[in-house]
């Protein structure tokens, strides 16, 4: 047995293991191109091909989403925080009951604090397959999914029907709800008036960061991107820094908090006693609490990553554009 404490602790970007059948949109026409990935925690995927890197949750899940060009996630809300950064690719984000309400365009290394309580969907208009990663709220990351009534209803049209217990079931692969399994039912219009409508206005200002804004606040120590005082104030049981090669400090350090680093650009030295490793854009490392570490750019160049820890705050929600 090994002794290492980051072994088994680090997920590199070339070994992330998708699934094609993660959500019940996975068979409508539009839609049925996506990777669902769950890096850390079981997410919320609704499929239980869902492989799931590291089982272990430090308070919230870290999980990933790609998508070749046009390639659109349907409307749902979450009943806790959902963040989102731009590893590859252009995204257009877009909310509201039809998603007409708003919408934000987010280029790489952005990052997107999406109010709770919103229908949202994402969709890469970019020429490349895109890569977005994601930070879910509480250790169960809220016990799944709530779908606009019209994915729900498309996806059964195309063969995928959700039970009430939150499982996908594929109609043309002859799969049935269990006996005394009611299928997942439909928001009523009355309950449907409780989901926000936030304008655009409303939502960029206190919801997204920049990348190259991030990149400049960093240039003497890490930026605080979404914590009580950070620049997205909110606390949702964790908080994310953004860390650039000007605000390292290259000596080890420790904290009684998890710690997940998610690089963004560029190549990054991780130290332990006893073990060292290089992180690449794409990877992630979860560095377990009280662990000595070093963390420094492994080359010259453009250099940023994005530092994830578990707070005190009760776990899951977001605050409200409304």
């Amino acid at each position: 047995m090994s002794t290492d404490p980051m072994d088994g602790r680090i997920v590199r970007y070339g070994d992330l293991q998708p699934c094609k059948t993660a959500f019940i949109d996975a068979h409508t026409p539009g839609s049925d191109q996506k990777e669902n990935f769950t890096i850390i925690g079981g997410g919320v995927s609704e499929s239980a091909d869902q492989h799931v890197h590291i089982t272990d949750t430090p308070g919230f899940n870290i999980g990933a989403a790609g998508q070749p060009p046009n390639c659109r996630n349907s409307l749902h809300s979450h009943r806790t925080a959902e963040v989102f950064f731009v590893l590859k690719g252009r995204w257009r984000f877009f909310w509201g009951r039809w998603g007409t309400a708003g919408e934000v365009v987010l280029e790489e290394g952005d990052i997107f604090n999406i109010p709770t309580g919103i229908f949202r969907g994402f969709q890469n208009i970019g020429t490349d397959y895109g890569m977005i990663m994601a930070i879910l709220g509480g250790d169960d990351a809220g016990g799944g999914v709530i779908w606009a009534p019209q994915v729900i209803e498309d996806a059964r049209d195309h063969g995928l029907v959700l039970g009430a217990n939150g499982k996908l079931y594929d109609t043309k692969q002859g799969a049935r709800l269990p006996e005394g399994m009611a299928p997942m039912p439909v928001l009523t219009e009355e309950e449907l008036t409780a989901f926000p409508e936030p304008s655009t206005a409303q939502v960029i200002p206190g919801f997204v960061a920049r990348y190259w804004d991030m990149m400049a606040m960093s240039d003497h120590q890490p930026c605080k991107v979404i914590a009580a005082d950070g620049l997205l104030r909110d606390r949702p049981g964790f908080e994310v820094e953004f860390l650039s090669r000007a605000s390292v400090a290259e000596t080890p350090y420790a904290t009684d908090r998890h710690e997940v680093l998610m690089p963004m650009r560029g190549h990054w030295r991780l130290s332990w006693e006893g073990g060292s490793t290089v992180l690449n854009p794409g990877d992630t490392a979860a560095v377990p609490p009280r662990l000595p570490h070093s963390l420094s750019p492994a080359m010259t160049g453009e250099a940023s990553l994005y530092r994830i820890r578990n707070t005190d705050d009760p776990a899951g929600t977001t605050r409200s554009a409304a």
